[in-house]
């Protein structure tokens, strides 16, 4: 859960370190959730939602 002192990333915070983290080949991107709780510290409802937004946006913001 975020704190008082640290703040939700936004949508775009959150797609910029899922773009690199998918470049890294660290994690299949369906187990990125976990970084997200990690990184952002937040909670796992708000990583699935960053998750899921940046699996829907993926495409049209890197076309082809």
């Amino acid at each position: 859960m975020t704190t008082d002192e640290t703040k939700a990333p936004t949508q775009d915070e959150a797609n910029e370190y899922l773009d690199d983290l998918r470049e890294s080949g660290v994690t299949n991107m369906f187990g990125a959730g976990v970084y997200l709780r990690d990184v952002f510290d937040v909670t796992r409802q708000q990583a699935s939602k960053l998750l899921a937004e940046w699996m829907r946006t993926y495409g049209e913001r890197h076309p082809q």
